[in-house]
């Protein structure tokens, strides 16, 4: 049995990067900060940051480009994938990411202008289908069916 599975828990470090591939399909790129603090030999503090390079296809990407933006807390999961290439220089380059199968947002979203003026609540864009955007984002709850994860 084998199993490759990933999960992380960070801040988005740059705005998702969409593109298409030539036969259409949607591909987005974006990088996680996790952080992990610790106490070293002499008891005093410290905090690491581990930066993960994040893929998702298809709807995912889509969402993923549409709703996230640098600095927001997610949950990503999904599996590690090392990719391989020869550079201009003739030397093999390689390069682990992490490949989404689900990505939740953590952060409440922020209220956004409506066209009339009113203020629209949190979570009021039309539904997309897929994973939640996060714990106050849960598409379980009846007053919050309208979520765009």
């Amino acid at each position: 049995m084998s199993l490759n599975k990933a999960m992380i828990i960070g801040n988005l470090g740059r705005d998702p990067e969409m593109r298409y591939t030539p036969n259409g399909q949607a591909v987005t790129q974006f990088t996680v900060a996790v952080n992990r603090n610790y106490k070293d030999a002499s008891g005093e503090w410290k905090e690491e940051t581990e930066w993960f390079r994040v893929v998702a296809w298809g709807p995912l990407a889509e969402r993923t480009a549409e709703y996230l933006r640098k600095g927001r807390k997610v949950y990503v999961e999904g599996r590690l994938q090392t990719r391989t290439w020869e550079g201009q220089d003739g030397q093999k380059h390689y390069t682990t990411e992490l490949v989404a199968s689900t990505v939740t947002g953590l952060d409440p979203r922020p209220r956004e202008d409506r066209e009339d003026g009113a203020q629209e609540p949190a979570g009021a864009r039309p539904a997309r289908g897929g994973a939640p955007a996060g714990p106050s984002e849960d598409l379980g709850s009846s007053d919050l069916d309208e979520l765009p994860f």
